[in-house]
This record gives C-alpha cells, structure tokens and sequence, in this order.
C-alpha cells in the first residue's frame, strides 16, 4: 500500500512557520532543499514548507504517541495558542475531544499553525 512521503506546505511567514513546527509540534528542521525549508514530521514523512503564501483552512492531522500528544497539548497551552475538542471548536480552549481517524477513535485536539491552517493531533494510545 502506498504511504504518504511528502507535503508542499505553503506559508506565510516562514521562520514563525518553522518555529510553529520545531517549537510547538516538535518536528525537526531538517536544512533547505531548493526553494523549501524541509521539517521531518516523523521518520517516514517530511513537511516542504514553500514561503508562496497562502490563505489558510488546509487541514493536516497527525497520530502522535500518549506521551508526545500530552507533550503538544503543554506547548500550545504555554504558547498561549487556541485549542478545541473538534475542528469546529478552536478557541474555545477545552478538550481533548475523540473522533475517527485512519486507525479509528482516539483523542483529538485542534489548533491552527501561523498560517491559519487547522493542525490535529490524535494519539490511538490508551
């Protein structure tokens, strides 16, 4: 089965997009490929982020461990950044929520990246 190695992620501003990603989601900055700044969001998949401006509303969801979706929700909270249950709720600073995602149900938390694109983390951990 085919499996997701890359996504063009357009930005508006690169160096607060590159902090969002390192800082807050913990990925790893991986150097510049061409025109991109390319970030390591796990061993398998990498975020090319392209400075050609955007309006926001991509939607990016990402399955994270128990213990790194604990270590994500710390950082948007002393980051001061709005949170919600469900895509629907970001800045109402509640949650986690649980949906369905590829693997099922599992808990869920929604927030936007500098761009106003709506990030999801969901841990299928217990």
């Amino acid at each position: 089965m085919p499996t997701l190695d890359h996504l063009i992620l357009k930005v508006n501003d690169l160096d607060a997009s590159v902090r969002f990603y390192v800082d807050v989601m913990g990925f790893t900055d991986a150097g510049r490929d061409g025109p991109f700044t390319v970030i390591k969001a796990g061993p398998d998949c990498q975020l090319q982020l392209a400075p050609w401006g955007t309006p926001g509303f991509e939607h990016y969801a990402f399955a994270v461990t128990r213990a790194e979706f604990e270590t994500i929700f710390e950082r948007i909270k002393a980051a001061g950044l709005g949170y919600g249950p469900t895509f629907d709720s970001v800045g109402t600073n509640t949650g986690p929520g649980s949906e369905v995602g590829a693997r099922g149900p599992g808990p869920t938390l929604y927030f936007n990246d500098p761009n106003k694109h709506l990030i999801e983390i969901r841990t299928y951990e217990g």
